[in-house]
């Protein structure tokens, strides 16, 4: 019963008449699924009176049809574009008329009449077996959907109950080319184990569960939307558009797309469907996207004839400079050629099903004729478009009688053109599948069946469903080497070719093939291509090495400003997200690309402050040996034994020795050099002040003891003098020793005071000892200064200590500068400040004590006597 309600209503006409006014199919489901119905259904037909199965509604009858023992049915739409028709749903629809003629369906429907033919002939194939055929030329869903009925139900209207059972029902269905058309029977013919097969690629028709008959000869979509993607990362667009046809196969095509591009990082400017029954205002729409959009490449999972209206609305508008990437529903239809705007298409790329040869098919369309179908109204409204003539010159008076010696032989058209047979091919195979299927369901060997208890099928009485469990297990190969099987979805291999949409030399649009895509192969070899020149399609630029991306507020992640690595960090990457921040004996280069070890800096000799310091060091040992050299000279004139010559040669050398010590705080830090700065001022300045602090108190003691009854100069004489400068210098000397010996200075690299480059200096080790050595030099300049500050009233002539406290103020004054100038100053500038305090005091010493000397000796030699120097002490018993 599950099997005859499908194609006949078997009723009861005396007492069921009122089940006519039903729909044959929705009585049939109703019957299936109700089982009150079932069980009343069933008592009705045991009651006695005649009974005969009766087609509900009208049989429209196939356009092309061939008897035989085993049928395989076809749906190719012939004519595309039909009327706009509102269904009021109060009358049986009507088959509408289709206006425009499609070659290439037509084609598909010859290629499948000469493979019927072609296996007819092959006696090791379907031996003492008859394939026919029954093929339908329905456009439009409903019409499509009305033709799968017809192959499913038969044609004849009423059956006996003697011959009830006689089947007219087709073995396998191909069609239709459209993914849409498809789906919508798949649905009704899946249902009765039907299995269907063609080229219809959307992947949906993958889910075994909703489509369990389903098998085709071309890859599903989700394969050729993977190359797609793959197509535009090798290329490396990542801002592009995506169009779709308005139904399942542009959706799931594009949405398949999109998945995969965003796992590639590819951006999708807009996604937009289009049908081409919308109406004006969506193409006007789309259009305006396209025209305003900054993307150069195009993703347009279509059909050709949402491509067509597409192109030439933007050839109407001059939008140009666009890449195109096409589904295989139209990269290579030949009607794009006659569309308007068709030359923006050109260059476009995109994936379709590769090349074969079908030997001797050529030869068989150029021998068409309207005599091999005469009930076929579209065979002769063919020869009449081809020849421009009338068969009927009742129905066409307006054209001339056709003679009857027209010939397809030299006839150069689309139905003839056999140089690519892509989709053709598939066609081909499909019948070669359900071929082999029958073939090895006849051929089945007892116990080795695909049913229960592994039977075989009954060969007078094949039905669809047994044919359905033979197709899961076909394997062949074509003559061209192609091998064609189904996976566990009813699918194809994946196996595509690159083309190139290129104006030929007789002005139509060819597919130039630049590489192939095998979805069998490993990942990295799937994909391989000629290179080609393209235009660029990016949101934004790759950022180069040394910038990382920052988001543009609002937009996708294809949508970046490029900014620079900050100071210290770096990227070698193009369209690096982050930088890296350098080690710390590291920095960043000019371009942020690479880490370079950081300048190291330190008050060099060969720089123009570290020369400019020399040269002030070395003027100041040069003017100390001046002076000594005219004091030598000079030695035993009043003026040089009047001011303690032996002291002042000691504080010459002194004075020496502290410009020259000035020159170990230049040049690159060392242990040694660290230990050696630090001591060597402290010890030398300790001397320096100590030979002035003895001067200054040998002045005081020489006026105190011009008093009566004063001694004092018995207990301050050279003796002692020298002492008290050995002994002062001596406690600086254990200073240095204590401090060395416990945390002595050292080379220090500091990373912390600038981020682009290391200071190279000498660390304290301890602060305790550096402030303990300029603390002593300051406590010992503090007490020249008060001793000389006393000495102040004695008489000018004679009266050294006015120029020992100008310099000590100097001295003071300098030093107390130096601490907020030393803390402040950065880097290198730290050693010139300490530099510039030890020159700057060591020339205020030399100036302001032994100038004025060196100018009486050279310029005043008459004020260089004794009697001038004694003035109003010249009875004065002065030991020099």
């Amino acid at each position: 019963m599950h099997n005859s309600c499908p194609r006949y209503l078997i009723m009861k006409l005396t007492s069921f008449t009122m089940i006519k006014k039903w729909s044959y199919l929705n009585f049939c489901h109703s019957i299936i699924a109700m089982p009150s119905l079932r069980l009343l259904f069933l008592a009705l037909l045991m009651e006695k009176g005649d009974s005969v199965c009766r087609l509900q509604g009208f049989s429209q009858p196939p356009e092309l049809f061939q008897d035989g023992h085993l049928l395989i049915g076809g749906i190719f739409s012939f004519r595309t574009g039909q009327d706009y028709v509102v269904n009021t749903f109060q009358t049986i629809p009507k088959v509408r008329k289709c206006k425009n003629f499609n070659f290439r369906e037509f084609k598909f429907a010859q290629a499948m009449i000469f493979a019927i033919n072609e296996i007819n002939r092959n006696p090791e194939m379907l031996s003492n077996v008859k394939l026919g055929y029954k093929i339908y030329g329905n456009c439009g869903t409903m019409d499509i959907l009305r033709a799968g009925l017809a192959l499913m139900s038969g044609l004849k209207e009423e059956f006996s109950d003697e011959n009830c059972t006689k089947s007219e029902t087709v073995q396998a269905i191909l069609g239709h080319s459209g993914s849409r058309p498809t789906i919508a029977f798949a649905r009704v013919v899946g249902r009765f184990q039907i299995p269907i097969s063609h080229f219809a690629t959307c992947a949906c028709l993958s889910n075994r569960k909703e489509y369990p008959t389903f098998f085709r000869t071309i890859p599903s979509d989700y394969y050729q939307s993977r190359a797609l993607a793959k197509l535009v990362r090798h290329f490396g667009w990542t801002w592009v558009g995506a169009l779709a046809v308005d139904n399942e196969y542009g959706f799931n095509g594009i949405a398949a797309f999109i998945r995969t591009a965003q796992e590639y990082g590819v951006c999708v400017e807009y996604s937009e469907a289009l049908s081409s029954s919308d109406p004006p205002e969506t193409l006007q729409r789309i259009t305006q996207i396209i025209k305003l959009s900054t993307s150069k490449v195009i993703v347009a999972f279509m059909s050709h004839r949402e491509i067509k209206l597409l192109a030439a609305a933007l050839y109407k508008q001059n939008v140009t400079g666009l890449q195109w990437i096409g589904s295989d529903a139209w990269i290579t239809d030949p009607s794009l050629t006659d569309s308007e705007g068709h030359s923006i298409l050109v260059g476009s790329l995109g994936f379709t099903i590769t090349k074969a040869e079908i030997p001797r098919l050529g030869e068989y369309l150029r021998q068409l004729h309207p005599s091999q179908f005469p009930e076929s109204q579209f065979v002769r409204d063919f020869w009449e478009d081809v020849f421009d003539c009338s068969l009927n010159q009742t129905a066409n008076p307006q054209k001339q009688p056709c003679s009857g010696f027209e010939s397809l032989q030299n006839v150069e058209s689309k139905f003839t053109d056999v140089s690519e047979l892509r989709f053709t091919n598939n066609v081909y195979k499909s019948v070669y599948a359900v071929a082999h299927a029958l073939d090895n369901l006849i051929k089945c060997d007892g116990g080795k069946g695909a049913f229960p208890n592994r039977s075989c099928a009954g060969i007078r009485h094949i039905q669809p469903w047994q044919v359905l469990q033979y197709l899961h297990t076909v394997n062949f190969t074509t003559r061209e080497g192609e091998r064609v099987y189904f996976d566990e979805n009813g699918d194809s291999p994946a196996r595509y070719e690159l083309v190139n949409l290129q104006i030929a030399s007789r002005g139509t649009m060819e597919g130039k093939t630049l590489g192939i895509y095998d979805a069998s192969l490993p990942d990295s070899h799937q994909f391989v291509m000629n290179s080609i020149p393209v235009p660029v399609s990016v949101c934004s630029e790759k950022c180069l090495p040394g910038t990382h991306k920052v988001l543009q507020k609002g937009k996708p992640v294809c949508c970046y400003d490029c900014i620079p690595c900050p100071a210290g960090e770096i990227t070698n990457l193009t369209d690096s997200i982050i930088c890296l921040k350098c080690p710390p004996e590291f920095w960043s280069n000019k371009r942020r690309d690479a880490c370079i070890p950081k300048a190291i800096e330190f008050l060099a000799y060969n720089e123009i402050l570290g020369t400019l310091l020399v040269l002030f060091s070395l003027l100041g040992v040069f003017l100390t040996l001046i002076t000594t050299l005219v004091f030598y000279c000079h030695r035993e004139t009043p003026l040089v034994r009047a001011n303690n010559s032996e002291l002042s040669f000691l504080l010459l050398f002194s004075l020496t020795l502290c410009f020259m010590c000035s020159l170990t705080f230049i040049g690159r830090p060392s242990e040694w050099s660290c230990m050696l700065r630090h001591t060597a001022f402290g010890i030398t300045f300790a001397l320096c002040i100590s030979c002035v602090l003895g001067k200054t108190i040998v002045v005081l003691m020489a006026f105190k003891a011009t008093l009566p009854g004063s001694n004092m100069m018995k207990w301050f004489g050279p003796a002692q003098q020298r002492l008290s400068v050995l002994a002062f210098s001596l406690v600086q000397v254990l200073i240095c020793i204590l401090w060395l010996t416990i945390t002595p200075p050292f080379p220090l690299m500091n990373m912390l005071l600038f981020k682009d480059r290391i200071i190279l200096e000498c660390d304290f080790g301890t602060a305790i000892g550096y402030c303990a050595v300029l603390g002593y030099i300051g406590l010992l300049a503090v007490l020249c200064f008060i001793i000389a500050f006393l000495a102040r009233k004695l008489p000018d002539n004679f009266n050294e200590a006015k120029f020992i406290t100008f310099s000590m103020l100097i001295f003071c004054a300098v030093w107390t500068a130096f601490i907020p100038a030393y803390v402040s100053s950065p880097g290198k500038f730290t050693v010139a400040v300490e530099i510039f305090a030890i020159l700057a005091s060591s020339y205020g010493l030399l100036f302001c004590i032994f100038l004025p000397k060196c100018f009486i000796i050279l310029f005043r030699p008459e004020q260089n006597t004794k009697k001038h120097i004694m003035g109003k002490t010249s009875n004065s018993d002065i030991h020099y």
